[in-house]
């Protein structure tokens, strides 16, 4: 009725409830704190003893693409590609479990800043690492579909914890 047309015409009649199972979906791991988060996915494996024995050696997931929705304006979202990186201690997660986490913790209405910081807070609880890396590449639909649409426009944000922060080097290595 907002927007001046009809709600009972048969294309709109439907659409609150399409709306709200969307939004059930898209906004899932709002359900679950990062605890729940890392408990749902807390699949890992001891290291075998010749794997990981340099104390650079680390794991690098590239390029796993979720999707958010921006909290100042709700209904657009944003698309982000997410590189996590950990040093292991003792035990590694399941690669897919990786993609998990990014995505659970995309599906909450938040800032692309938060989603690094939640991600690396799961990691940490789930692989007992203090060293993890996460890199975030954004495309959000405030700045490329209203406002100033700038089409081009990227947001890079990084998060970076233990020796991450403080040996430069690491951080080159993944970025």
């Amino acid at each position: 009725m907002a927007l001046g047309d009809n709600p009972d015409r048969e294309g709109l009649r439907e659409t609150p409830e399409r709306v709200a199972r969307m939004y059930e979906e898209v906004f899932e791991g709002m359900n679950y704190t990062n605890h729940e988060i890392a408990q749902m996915f807390c699949k890992t494996f001891e290291e075998e003893k010749d794997v990981f024995q340099g104390k650079n050696d680390m794991v690098v997931v590239r390029d796993i693409e979720i999707f958010s929705y921006c909290e100042h304006h709700i209904a657009l979202m944003y698309d982000m590609k997410v590189t996590v990186a950990y040093i292991p201690n003792k035990k590694v997660i399941g690669l897919s479990k990786i993609a998990r986490v990014a995505e659970m913790v995309g599906k909450r209405l938040q800032l692309q800043e938060r989603i690094g910081t939640d991600i690396a807070e799961i990691m940490e609880e789930i692989t007992g690492s203090g060293d993890i890396a996460v890199l975030i590449e954004g495309s959000h639909s405030c700045m490329t579909a209203r406002g100033i649409k700038n089409t081009n426009a990227k947001t890079y944000t990084t998060t970076l914890r233990g020796r991450f922060e403080s040996e430069p080097e690491l951080y080159l290595r993944i970025k």
